[in-house]
């Protein structure tokens, strides 16, 4: 009987293998990026935009973002009622996962068609919420919430986990530049500084345990995934429950773990290895004739993007 450990080449595979399957079950965003040739897009190739997005950190913080928008009653209530995460969780995942790399990378045509699809997906999404609040997706504050919880998390998850420390005014820069992204979701209020932002949430008025919310936390704490990826993916939740502001967690019922944050850094640390920066990130440069970094390490091959 052969018990050799996987060699790191093929550790690495696998790896590669199980998260791309994980994020393939939408259109590839950006399928057409390399016939708008030096387009920067909304961001651009100096960003800080192009960098907190390239990072396996990511991961954590879209768990989180999830976990935050279920602290909004409306919201919550908004996904409960019109949203397919129960029946298709992986497509959900993948049709999120491609907005946030198309309006990320994208050229600016591809950002604009990635937010014209998401809000003509919201527009019909309506209803009243547990506690009798009428609620629009279309509605500027929940638009608000929903970005504002993306890009608070993104930021949050790349200072706690990614690889290597970013200064306050590199965080304020990122939140600013988000605030171009806000403005095409026609969202508002849109905080322009990493500090603003994350006291917007944390002091929301609109914050408060729901059924709806319930339901999406519970279902966020264990989707159906298999025995290797669920086991990476209790890190990845732990660790992002670990990072949400007291007033949320106490309004969607999280406690966080002890140890979980250095769990995802070990976690996200192996990831990094397996997976290198975003294939996204390298497309992106090549459509702007820039070079790829020296030191990072890309797995996808120049004209391909993923």
């Amino acid at each position: 009987m052969n018990n050799r450990s996987p060699t790191p080449a093929t550790w690495r595979r696998r790896v590669t293998e199980a998260a791309v399957e994980l994020f393939s079950h939408a259109p590839d965003p950006l399928a057409n990026t390399f016939a708008h040739q030096g387009d920067p897009g909304l961001f651009g190739p100096t960003s800080m935009t192009w960098q907190v997005m390239s990072d396996c950190s990511t991961f954590i913080g879209g768990v989180r973002a999830l976990l935050v928008q279920a602290a909004h009653p409306e919201v919550a209530a908004g996904v409960g009622d019109h949203s397919s995460y129960r029946d298709d969780p992986l497509g959900r995942l993948s049709r999120t996962a491609a907005y946030v790399t198309a309006t990320a990378y994208g050229s600016l045509p591809e950002v604009d068609a990635a937010v014209s699809l998401v809000r003509r997906r919201h527009s019909p999404v309506s209803g009243t919420s547990h506690r009798g609040i009428t609620y629009s997706a279309t509605d500027p504050e929940m638009a608000a919430w929903v970005h504002n919880a993306l890009v608070d998390s993104f930021l949050v998850a790349h200072r706690t986990f990614g690889p290597q420390p970013m200064s306050d005014t590199q965080a304020n820069t990122y939140v600013a530049e988000q605030v171009r992204l806000g403005e095409r979701m026609e969202a508002a209020s849109l905080p322009a500084s990493a500090d603003e932002l994350s006291a917007w949430l944390a002091g929301h008025p609109s914050l408060g345990r729901s059924p709806a919310g319930d339901e999406a936390v519970a279902f966020l704490s264990g989707p159906p995934l298999s025995g290797p990826v669920r086991a990476a993916y209790r890190i990845i939740h732990d660790a992002a429950a670990a990072t949400v502001p007291r007033p949320i967690l106490e309004a969607i019922g999280v406690s966080p773990r002890r140890g979980a944050v250095s769990r995802g850094r070990l976690l996200v640390r192996g990831l990094r290895n397996a997976l290198g920066s975003s294939p996204a990130w390298a497309a992106a440069l090549e459509r702007c004739d820039e070079p790829r970094p020296a030191g990072v390490r890309f797995r996808n091959p120049p004209g391909s993007t993923r």
